[in-house]
C-alpha cells in the first residue's frame, strides 16, 4: 500500500520537473505548489498532476478520492486503488476511464515487521529524483480529489510489503495519463523491476508514525 509519503520539491523545483516529463511543452499552477512535506498522509492536499496534450497541471487535491457519485464524506478515505480491480470497482471505475493523473513523490513510507516490531521505511530514487505514480482523480463533492494506484509487490521489494505504489517509468507516463482505459489497463502489472532495482530503501525513526510530527529529520 500506500499511506505516507514525502515531497519536498516544490515551487520551481517542482514545475520544472513536471515540465521535463514527456512530451509536456507547458506547465501551469494557478494556485501555486504546496510547501516542503515530510509526513504526508490520506485526506491531507496533495499535488495532482493532470495532463491534457502537452499541457500539465499541478493541482491541489484531497488525497482520498470522492467517486462523483459521493453524496457525503462519510465512509473510509479511498487513498489507494488497487490495480487488479480499479477498472471495475464502482468506487474508481469511472475515474479510471479517462481521469488519470501523477501524484509526484521524492519518496514514501512503509512499516515492516521484522520479527520484533515494526519499523518504518523510506523508500526513494536518491536525493533529486522524483517518482510519479499512477493516480486516479474525481471532483465529487465538489472537490478535486485524488488517489494512488497499488499492485502487488515484487522483488526486489517484496520483503518489505506485500503491496506496492505503481510507479511509472517515463515511458509510461503518457499512456497512463493520454491512453484509453484499454491502454492504461496494460500498466496495471507491478512496475517493472529495472525500476525497482534503483528504489533505495532504509530504515527511519518511528516518529514518522505520528501525523503530527513533519520535519526534515524524519528522513534521518
Amino acid at each position: 500500500m500506500c499511506g505516507r509519503f514525502v515531497l519536498f520539491t516544490t515551487d520551481e523545483s517542482l514545475l520544472s520537473c513536471v515540465g521535463q516529463l514527456p512530451g509536456i511543452k507547458e506547465v501551469h499552477a494557478p494556485a501555486g505548489t504546496p510547501g516542503p512535506r515530510f509526513n504526508l498522509a490520506p485526506t491531507q492536499v496533495v499535488p495532482l498532476v493532470r495532463i491534457d496534450a502537452a499541457v500539465a497541471n499541478v493541482e491541489p487535491s484531497r488525497w482520498g478520492l470522492y467517486p462523483h457519485w459521493k453524496k457525503d464524506e462519510t465512509g473510509p478515505p479511498l487513498f489507494n486503488a488497487r490495480g487488479e480491480t480499479v477498472a471495475t470497482k464502482p468506487s474508481f471505475r469511472d475515474a479510471f476511464t479517462s481521469q488519470r493523473g501523477l501524484i509526484p513523490m521524492d519518496g514514501y513510507y512503509e512499516w515492516h515487521d521484522g520479527g520484533q516490531g515494526k519499523t518504518a521505511h523510506y523508500v526513494s530514487l536518491g536525493e533529486g529524483n522524483i517518482m510519479w505514480a499512477a493516480a486516479l482523480w474525481a471532483t465529487g463533492l465538489g472537490r478535486l480529489s485524488s488517489t494512488i494506484v497499488t499492485t502487488a509487490a515484487t522483488e526486489p521489494l517484496s520483503w518489505l510489503h506485500n503491496r506496492l505504489p505503481r510507479l511509472l517509468t517515463d515511458n509510461e507516463i503518457e499512456q497512463w495519463t493520454q491512453g484509453s482505459a484499454r491502454q492504461a489497463a496494460e500498466l496495471l502489472a507491478p512496475t517493472p523491476a529495472d525500476y525497482l532495482d534503483r528504489l533505495v530503501v532504509r530504515p527511519v525513526g518511528r516518529a514518522v508514525g505520528n501525523v503530527a510530527n513533519d520535519y526534515p529529520e524524519l528522513l534521518d
